[in-house]
């Protein structure tokens, strides 16, 4: 058994809404956290998120200049500044299926619906935490696994074939947030 030490771990949190920054500061706060950075659009998040080098990024959606999804698809790409391997947790008011599908395909690691709760948030940075997925890199995509399902039995068109499809070990949190019970 093992504790997540949440003191140890940097946060970046993007979101126009004042009020929904402040909220997301005050639960991790509470969970533990020290290290939280707070962004109100994209392009002062992808700043950010170069210089603090963030563990985890909680991003809204819907935001100016450019959104969360595209913030997503701006950290993900390799040769970028900072860590391309992040775990990114999407927040939004719009949970529907095509929009989930599209967040993941833009390698975003968890997604999670407004209004949030303390609970669901935790569940969240717990699973990005303790159970990271292999991050995925072929000519289209670069991001964490969008199957949650490892095993290789899939059949039908979303078979991956025997493309050149790579599979990479991401940095894991869980060793740096471990902490002794």
């Amino acid at each position: 058994m093992y504790r997540i030490d949440f003191n140890k771990l940097r946060f970046l949190i993007c979101d126009d809404n004042p009020h929904m920054r402040r909220i997301l500061r005050t639960l991790l706060h509470s969970f533990g956290a020290r290290e939280v950075y707070e962004a109100e659009d994209g392009a002062t998040a992808l700043e950010m998120y170069t210089h603090y080098v963030p563990d985890i990024v909680i991003t809204d959606w819907s935001m100016p200049i450019f959104d969360g999804l595209e913030l997503a698809q701006m950290i993900r790409q390799p040769e970028s500044k900072g860590n391309p391997y992040a775990p990114i947790i999407m927040l939004t008011g719009h949970s529907e299926k095509r929009r989930v599908t599209v967040a993941r395909d833009a390698g975003v690691t968890e997604f999670l619906a407004k209004p949030i709760s303390a609970k669901g948030l935790y569940q969240r940075i717990m699973n990005v935490v303790a159970n990271p997925r292999p991050f995925i890199k072929t000519k289209t995509y670069f991001g964490p696994d969008r199957r949650r399902n490892t095993t290789n039995t899939h059949i039908g068109p979303e078979r991956r074939g025997s493309g050149e499809v790579e599979v990479l070990q991401q940095p894991s949190l869980l060793e740096k947030a471990r902490s002794a019970i």
